[in-house]
């Protein structure tokens, strides 16, 4: 990777609906590096996948919970069954395995509380947990998908 293509990363984060002629052009190439730089960057997996971002507002998910849980037994069989379960549960959009005092930290989007106690009568049936506690986003001060580039490793020569 190089100062090009972190340009190209820069400008896919933030719109990655950009025409590829002006994404080329953004980054002063033609269209036709341009388009091999992505398509390297995809094959290489730095590119993992480009979606749409919705707003859950607009989707009735009005309500956002962080859980964090406490796993009642800690063997490959268990986080298997729990993983597989919570996986399932649409409304669970993230899943962090943790170290410290939590074991695993979920963020939820629901409509409301009765929707949030629909998601928590699901979840505690996946597997034996020890504690649940939740907390309710009030609100949302940074929300990003753009990760920080300052900190890849850069070829001073492209090859």
């Amino acid at each position: 990777m190089d100062k090009i293509d972190l340009e190209i990363l820069n400008i896919l984060q933030k719109d990655a609906s950009i025409a590829l002629a002006d994404l080329a052009q953004a980054v002063h190439l033609s269209v036709t590096p341009c388009w091999r730089r992505v398509q390297k960057l995809q094959e290489d997996g730095v590119i993992r996948q480009q979606v749409t971002l919705c707003d859950p507002v607009k989707l009735n998910l009005g309500l956002t919970v962080m859980v964090a849980l406490k796993a009642a037994q800690h063997n490959e069989k268990w986080m298997q069954r729990f993983i597989a379960g919570a996986g399932a549960i649409s409304e669970i959009v993230e899943i962090f395995r943790m170290s410290g005092e939590i074991d695993y930290l979920l963020k939820v989007h629901v409509p409301d509380m009765a929707g949030f106690d629909l998601v928590y009568k699901k979840l505690v049936k996946v597997a034996d947990l020890q504690d649940v506690s939740s907390s309710f986003v009030m609100e949302v001060i940074k929300n990003t998908t753009a990760l920080p580039l300052n900190y890849a490793v850069l070829k001073t020569a492209r090859s």
